[in-house]
């Protein structure tokens, strides 16, 4: 830090409690954050930040992200990192909103103020965004053997069901921006209400199915209601959210099945709520 930001040297430095996976996180001072990629995948991350936060900001309802500063490699630490201003509030996965159907509207006027944002020369799905916003059929030899390799774990004939299903939901409008990993740890609280979303690293253009999963890692009831009924959105694209959130939880349940009990009880809950919502 001193080395490439000498005005910053005199603050002090500790780490984010709750800092995500993708990258480690650092106050610096009271006003401003570090993020320094975790693994050499997640690194392009950095520079697609930097380059389009700026341009969505003004267009969104809610706070987002802002980059101070491009940092380089430097002292043994070999990727781009990045020192952003400090947003209030704390995510939704530590203090859940009070009111989760106001929480799920206010949601979703920001992805549709996403959407509707001029996609023009936007970042396209591929390795930097782990393919968010492309077709799921990307997936879908891993998520076969993945199902084959659960067995009797899950009833994979409803499982498939809803995979086949989502496979068959195609994309057929323009590319539009979404933001690629709408998680309860990416979206910040204050007085119980959404006050902002972090970590656009996923971000991109194209499919915006992907940024449904919340609608059932998150939502339940009344407020997935209000999470779909607040999106401009048709019942294929829907039903290729559901695949995402299928994907994600059996990947998530064949990892730690065997070494981490509560990931694997989240994620059957995940695959549960999936499952359960085609027989209401």
């Amino acid at each position: 830090m001193a080395g490439q930001f000498p005005r910053w040297a005199s603050l002090p430095i500790r780490p984010v409690q709750w800092g995500g996976w993708d990258n480690r996180t650092f106050h610096l001072g009271s006003e401003m954050l570090v993020r320094l990629p975790s693994a050499e995948g997640y690194a392009p991350q950095v520079a697609k930040e930097h380059r389009w936060l700026p341009v969505l900001a003004p267009h969104l309802p809610l706070p987002i992200p802002v980059p101070l500063a491009l940092g380089a490699p430097a002292e043994g630490y070999p990727w781009p990192w990045s020192v952003y201003r400090w947003l209030e509030g704390e995510s939704a996965l530590q203090n859940p909103p009070h009111d989760l159907s106001a929480f799920a509207k206010a949601l979703a006027e920001f992805l549709v103020a996403l959407q509707r944002i001029d996609a023009s020369d936007g970042p396209l799905p591929g390795v930097q965004n782990f393919f968010r916003g492309g077709p799921l059929t990307t997936y879908d030899r891993g998520t076969r053997q993945t199902i084959s390799d659960l067995g009797g774990e899950i009833d994979a004939q409803a499982v498939l069901e809803v995979w086949d299903t989502a496979l068959s939901a195609h994309w057929h409008g323009p590319p539009v921006w979404f933001h690629g990993d709408v998680a309860a740890g990416n979206l910040l609280v204050q007085g119980g209400r959404l006050s902002a979303v972090i970590d656009f690293g996923c971000a991109g253009v194209g499919d915006p199915a992907c940024d449904l999963s919340i609608a059932w890692t998150l939502f339940e009831g009344q407020s997935r209601e209000a999470f779909r009924a607040g999106l401009p959105l048709d019942g294929a694209t829907w039903a290729r959210g559901r695949g995402w959130t299928l994907w994600k939880a059996l990947i998530t349940l064949a990892e730690y099945r065997e070494t981490d009990e509560l990931k694997a009880a989240a994620a059957r809950r995940v695959l549960a709520a999936v499952l359960n919502e085609g027989l209401l």
